[in-house]
């Protein structure tokens, strides 16, 4: 969720309808600095303050012992059951910092190597082999001489299977991630840009009055070619979809596990179990090194502030969580930097001599906004300052709810007593403490400055956020055909990346590792083109008026090349070609606006649109009732019900409609679900036919299509036709993903596995 939750935008809403409108008019025309001024001579600490904390009390994020206890009695009913992941998942709130409380807190030696031996396991099982091992150092020294015979045994017989295991294990144990990034730095050496951090020496930065800031290729660029790598500035984990476990009992605690409980939230690094924050239920981590790191630069401040950030979204979070990175002293810098030379900042224009000379052309890149003094564009504060805000284009009320939102969370710091922790890593000794003004309802001004550059963030982000995604599994996970999906992970800023302008027909790829973001050119690119990026409306995706409604929140129109054509009159799309109707009665294509007549002459049917849409919407819902019946193991009845959904689709979709082709990927799926692997290839080919046509031959889609492909010919023994297969995903997958990327190298753990068969069988296949 990126904004505030519906009630706290309603309630800012109210408010702004019940300003004068002299005050309406006077905050509308404000800069960020009399925004927050005269914004703050009108706020209500009292109402602000209840309708927050009844808001907030419906996201838990505080330490409870009977949530715990909850958690662990949960866990052990889905053990029971053998629901192993589930379980796993839920034992991790508790089962690592129970330990660690009882160690600190003079558990009884007699008992203490039981539970220190419970340790071990667990650590094991997590592949944490050298902490394991260190556990067990210490079990040795506190297993007692006296007592029971038969306790001392087990004892010792547990202490010895748990040593053999953590030595079977580092016999031969994976590549650590550290190596394994290593590795790929290595493979992918290039030469760096000397003026802009992180991108290639094939790139250079310029700017126009109509493009802005925007890089071009300054040399013949080829597909696969790494154009930038980039660290975000910050990132923030988005909580994400949600699912109920199965089974669980309603319950005030939530047992729905999303993306907060699966993945890192400093490096955003998949978890098993998690390191959990010592003062908040919400944050965890895959290591105490993380945990301390997070703690250190800005989890310290944010931890008691949990629930009233996930209340007013992520980007308000994103906002919180950059000005503490970038430390008072940088973010005081930039911000009374902006009130001597506000109009520079917001009219570039202003900086040239004449409209048309750009500040490129007459300082090189040192007149380009968001360059240091040596004209090099870093992925620093300073650069993520002068992203722009777009002051002027945000609504009124837009801007009066993020300045409300911002100013709580302020408030909220100083009240809390947290102000000190906000600013101490930049104050000295010598240097004077921050005024606290107490039960006043007003900010101090070291707040209030915070409070400005979190305003300027929350309004940068509409335009500049960049989504962190992962692929994730779909369905069950339990095939042996694994199909995975684009999720949203984490927002983040990366002020580099941030250069690059919009085309619904771009020419790179962006893949994420953790927090760092890799870019590819996913075609050629002759020198002096511009670097396109896809803000997300695809011209594969969606008509052209759908992709400008959804541009409309970056602030401009879209004339990229694909754009352009299809507003040409009489000229379609390639969704509306390809998601088209037919003629119920010929098949033959179908024209027309709200009455479509068939293009057949001797047939002249004619069928309103409506009717259509309607009989695709009632497709549409038989095609999640059969997925229901998959997800129930109901393989047989989701197979008859799909073919149904064929029969139907037929007598009034275009053959080439995508959603034909969705039908095909789950059949497949079914089929793979009973082993029937033929069956499965063959409709997973027919789909791939399609999703070709849609996307195009050497699009990512068509490389995480083959690579299903791959899967299912792998698993039928197939193996002249599953290796020519991987080796299209391959050469697809590496352009886009990178040759490191984890769908690589599996598609090469497959080949390996099929080139070291018997020559026997490969002549036979």
């Amino acid at each position: 969720m990126e904004l505030p939750v519906e009630e706290w935008r309603l309630y800012a809403a109210r408010r702004w309808a019940a300003l004068e409108p002299a005050v309406r008019e006077q905050l509308a025309a404000a800069s960020l600095h009399d925004t927050l001024r005269l914004g703050c001579g009108l706020l209500r600490p009292e109402a602000e303050t209840a309708d927050l904390g009844r808001l907030c009390r419906r996201a838990q994020a505080g330490k409870e012992p009977a949530a715990a206890r909850f958690y662990r009695e949960e866990g052990n009913r889905l053990f029971g059951r053998r629901r192993y992941g589930a379980a796993a998942r839920l034992y991790s709130q508790v089962c690592l910092e129970d330990i660690a409380r009882a160690e600190s807190h003079g558990y009884p030696d007699r008992l203490l190597p039981k539970v220190l031996l419970r340790k071990a396991e667990c650590l094991l099982c997590l592949g944490r082999f050298q902490e394991a091992a260190g556990a067990l150092s210490v079990v040795e020294n506190k297993i007692p001489t006296g007592g029971s015979v038969t306790t001392r045994e087990t004892l010792l017989k547990k202490l010895s299977q748990l040593k053999i295991k953590i030595h079977e294990k580092e016999s031969c144990p994976e590549p650590p991630r550290e190596a394994r990034d290593e590795i790929q730095r290595k493979s992918e050496i290039w030469e760096e840009n000397d003026s802009i951090s992180g991108a290639s020496s094939s790139l250079t930065l310029n700017f126009d009055m109509e493009r802005g800031r925007h890089l071009v290729a300054s040399q013949d660029i080829l597909p696969g070619q790494n154009l930038l790598k980039e660290e975000a500035f910050v990132s923030v984990l988005c909580p994400g979809e949600g699912f109920l476990l199965q089974d669980s009992s309603e319950t005030v605690w939530d047992t729905r596990v999303t993306n907060a409980d699966l993945y890192c939230h400093r490096c955003l690094r998949e978890l098993l179990a998690s390191v959990p924050c010592h003062g908040c239920s919400y944050a965890k981590y895959c290591s105490q090194n993380c945990a301390d790191v997070a703690w250190e630069q800005y989890h310290r401040a944010e931890c008691s502030l949990g629930a009233l950030l996930l209340t007013l979204g992520v980007f308000c979070h994103v906002a919180l969580r950059t000005v503490l990175l970038a430390g008072f002293a940088e973010v005081s810098r930039m911000v009374e930097g902006s009130h001597d030379d506000d109009k520079d900042l917001h009219n570039l224009e202003a900086r040239c001599e004449h409209p048309s000379e750009a500040p490129a052309t007459r300082n090189g890149t040192r007149g380009i906004p968001g360059c240091n003094d040596s004209g090099q564009y870093q992925s620093s504060y300073q650069a993520v300052f002068n992203l722009l805000p777009h002051t002027e284009k945000h609504s009124p009320e837009h801007k009066f709810l993020c300045m409300l939102s911002v100013v709580a969370i302020c408030k909220e710091l100083q009240e809390a007593g947290l102000e000190a922790v906000v600013l101490n890593q930049e104050l000295s000794e010598k240097s004077p403490k921050p005024k606290i003004l107490e039960k006043t309802g007003e900010l101090s001004p070291e707040l209030k400055i915070m409070a400005e550059a979190m305003l300027r963030h929350v309004l940068q982000l509409q335009c500049n956020a960049q989504a962190i995604t992962v692929m994730q599994e779909s369905g069950s996970g339990d095939g042996a055909v694994v199909n995975k999906k684009p999720v949203r992970l984490a927002t983040a800023f990366f002020p580099v990346l941030s250069l690059l302008n919009h085309s619904c027909c771009p020419n790179i790829s962006v893949s994420f590792s953790g927090t760092a973001a890799t870019v590819r050119a996913s075609q050629p690119i002759p020198s002096g083109q511009e670097i396109f990026h896809c803000y997300g409306p695809h011209r594969s995706r969606m008509r052209v008026t759908e992709r400008q409604q959804l541009l409309s929140q970056y602030f401009f129109e879209c004339r990229c090349q694909a754009c352009c054509d299809e507003l040409e009159p009489d000229v379609k799309s390639v969704v509306s070609l390809r998601n088209s109707f037919c003629c119920p009665s010929c098949w033959a294509s179908v024209q027309g606006e709200d009455t479509l007549c068939c293009s057949n002459e001797a047939c002249a049917v004619s069928v309103s649109r409506e009717s259509l849409a309607h009989r695709l919407w009632d497709l549409q819902q038989q095609i999640k009732k059969a997925l229901e019946l998959l997800r129930d193991r109901k393989a047989d009845q989701a197979i008859k019900m799909l073919l149904k959904c064929q029969v139907d689709a037929r007598s009034f979709l275009s053959p080439e409609h995508l959603l034909m082709g969705e039908m095909e990927d789950h059949l497949a799926q079914v089929y793979a679900t009973q082993g029937k692997w033929q069956d499965a290839a063959r409709h997973l080919e027919r789909s791939i036919e399609i999703v070709e046509k849609h996307h195009g031959p050497s699009s990512v889609e068509m490389g995480h299509e083959l690579f299903k492909l791959a899967q299912i010919l792998f698993n039928g023994f197939a193996v002249s036709e599953a290796l020519s297969t991987i080796q299209r995903a391959e050469e697809i997958l590496s352009v886009h993903c990178g040759p490191q990327s984890t769908q690589i190298q599996e598609l090469q753990e497959m080949k390996t596995c099929l080139l070291e068969l018997p020559r026997s069988i490969l002549q036979r296949t």
